[in-house]
């Protein structure tokens, strides 16, 4: 059975060897920053976990040396930019690879949008690449390259439901939220992470999310206490800088979402709904205010 740890096909042994991995969104039921750290970065705490919106990376061996990209997306970098050319380079270089690899890229999840599509789709590389030439890298050891990448790799690599602290690299797997439906609309802006972080001011948060609230939900299985305790402090930030976040928000509240959150920096919101019923109205409301909507299951 398919699973993020990747899928079964491949072509014959020896012949035009390639194999497929799917790349899931994840979204922050809380993000808290604790404080800004003496080497520049934020040390957070953090609860992620996984939708049912995928990239599908396709990998193919080449017999010369290069790393080839293409994707069906025109608004994606297909050179050194791209996190998954980054992942393709150095699992070669760490491992001495001189086979070249040609890497397609079906895009789903939308760009910088606060859902880890890159990161996913670097992890993906990572373990495909792993697959694809027998290297027996374990993942804790792909977590750690992940973690050379960008801070939600080493997450993506494995997927799940984590508690993600450090910088997000350092990860405690738990267990999955109670099941429900997952609205996620982005508005027609690109939000910069480093932006983001940039103008937080992490001594001045005003509320602290509550991470043991949001495990206790979890534990519990309880929807209705999980949507109480969804928290993130970068919304502060991203409200005040993009007003169309803070309206997106406020039309996904009115329309009868139970939990509403921005998902990591922005400007992805999502809204956690119970009840498949609820769905069409939802979907229908937000399709008037932008393009990018998704009506999706958590991955449980």
């Amino acid at each position: 059975m398919p699973s993020i740890n990747g899928m079964t096909d491949r072509c014959k042994e020896g012949v035009d060897m390639k194999v497929f991995e799917k790349a899931p969104a994840k979204i922050n039921l809380s993000l808290d920053v604790l404080h800004k750290r003496e080497d520049g970065y934020h040390e957070v705490e953090m609860v992620m976990t996984m939708v049912d919106l995928a990239d599908r990376i396709e990998m193919q061996e080449l017999p010369r040396d290069t790393i080839i990209i293409s994707s069906q997306a025109g608004y994606i970098p297909l050179d050194e930019k791209n996190l998954a050319f980054q992942a393709a380079r150095l699992i070669k270089d760490r491992y001495d690879v001189k086979q070249g690899v040609y890497i397609h890229l079906d895009k789903k999840i939308p760009v910088a949008a606060g859902l880890a599509g890159g990161s996913s789709d670097a992890a993906a590389t990572l373990r495909g690449l792993n697959r694809l030439w027998r290297l027996g890298i374990g993942t804790d050891e792909l977590q750690k390259l992940g973690a050379e990448l960008g801070s939600d790799v080493p997450f993506c690599v494995t997927g799940g439901t984590a508690i993600a602290r450090g910088r997000g690299e350092k990860l405690e797997p738990i267990e999955s939220p109670p099941q429900c439906w997952v609205i996620l609309a982005k508005p027609p802006i690109n939000v910069s992470t480093s932006e983001i972080y940039g103008k937080l001011n992490a001594a001045g948060i005003r509320k602290h999310p509550s991470t043991e609230g949001v495990l206790r939900a979890i534990r519990e299985k309880r929807f209705d206490l999980l949507c109480g305790e969804l928290g993130n402090v970068l919304e502060e930030v991203t409200l005040d800088l993009y007003p169309e976040v803070r309206q997106l928000k406020e039309v996904m509240i009115k329309l009868g979402a139970e939990g509403v959150l921005m998902s990591g920096s922005g400007p992805t919101v999502f809204g956690l709904v119970s009840k498949e019923t609820k769905i069409p109205r939802i979907y229908n409301g937000l399709r008037g205010f932008c393009k990018d909507v998704f009506a999706v299951r958590l991955l449980t």
